[in-house]
């Protein structure tokens, strides 16, 4: 191009930056929906209108007006505060859940996957036997037993989740592992705790990274029924899952108490997949899962 000349975008070109441009819109969304939740978590006493576990007996549960905007519950409630508290148990255990989870299947396997062997079998076995389990229901049992409230259940699902993670990280260490820059470290005498943690795990990233981010959403989930079931955070603490148990009463009198953090719960989990997409896309398109 000549000095001075000015680049003019060609037929070919727009289409493709209006196609970039509109796939990005719903990634916006996605951060903004997450950004949310984690503002609420981090300053939810400090932005909260209200007192989340104030009660007014008097005032009951009342639909969305002036003084509520989403309402009170049945114990007078304000709900809105009640959502904006309860973003930091939605935020919280599902980040153990999908760090823990991913943590300790990325470990077992890239043990698994590049030194195979004996070790592999007993760790395959290990996570064909967790797959014959109902997780949840096996979540269940155990909070249900054992007791421990919401923590138990987040190290419970830790256990439950990982599984599934490692065999993930296990089919991308057997992909790594018979390629040539694999060779070349062996050939140069690079110890084999380097070459899975310095050389395999980068290239696994882009899949470590997308999978933490469906745990996290699935963890919301899982925790959300538990807190529904009455198996994770105590009664009366703010919790959308909880919530959805509590205010089912007044689905007919205010339904927005209930609907509310339905809505939060699905937002949250759909905005953490679209994320944990996007940054796959962008991580295997700039060569780092090769």
């Amino acid at each position: 191009m000549a000095e001075g000349q000015v680049a003019v975008p060609t037929l070919a070109t727009e289409p493709r930056q209006r196609g970039r441009l509109a796939g990005f819109i719903p990634v916006a969304i996605a951060l903004v929906i997450i950004g949310v939740v984690v503002v609420a978590a981090a300053l939810g006493d400090l932005i909260a209108p209200r007192d989340p576990n104030a009660q007014n007996l008097l005032v009951g549960d009342v639909p969305p007006n002036g003084q509520f905007p989403l309402g009170t519950d049945q114990l007078g409630r304000d709900v809105l505060s009640r959502i904006i508290a309860g973003a930091r148990t939605a935020l919280v255990g599902p980040m153990l859940i999908a760090v823990g989870g991913m943590t300790i299947g990325t470990i077992l396997g890239m043990l698994g996957g590049y030194l195979g062997g004996r070790l592999d079998a007993i760790i395959m076995r290990w996570v064909d036997l967790m797959y014959s389990l109902p997780g949840l229901l096996i979540a269940i049992v155990i909070v249900g037993v054992v007791g421990g409230g919401y923590f138990m259940a987040v190290i419970v699902l830790i256990v439950l989740f990982s599984p599934a993670d490692t065999r993930i990280v296990r089919a991308e260490a057997l992909r790594q592992r018979p390629l040539p820059y694999i060779e070349a470290a062996r050939t140069l005498g690079v110890p084999t705790w380097r070459i899975m943690f310095v050389h395999v795990l980068p290239n696994v990233l882009p899949v470590v990274v997308s999978y933490v981010f469906l745990d996290f959403a699935f963890g919301l989930v899982s925790l959300s029924g538990l807190s529904f079931l009455g198996l994770g955070v105590p009664p009366g603490t703010p919790d959308w899952g909880r919530m959805l148990f509590e205010n089912r009463t007044v689905l007919f009198t205010n339904p927005l108490a209930a609907v509310a953090p339905g809505l939060m719960i699905v937002a949250a989990a759909a905005a953490m997949n679209i994320v944990g997409d996007w940054l796959y896309e962008r991580f295997a398109s700039s060569g780092a899962g090769r």
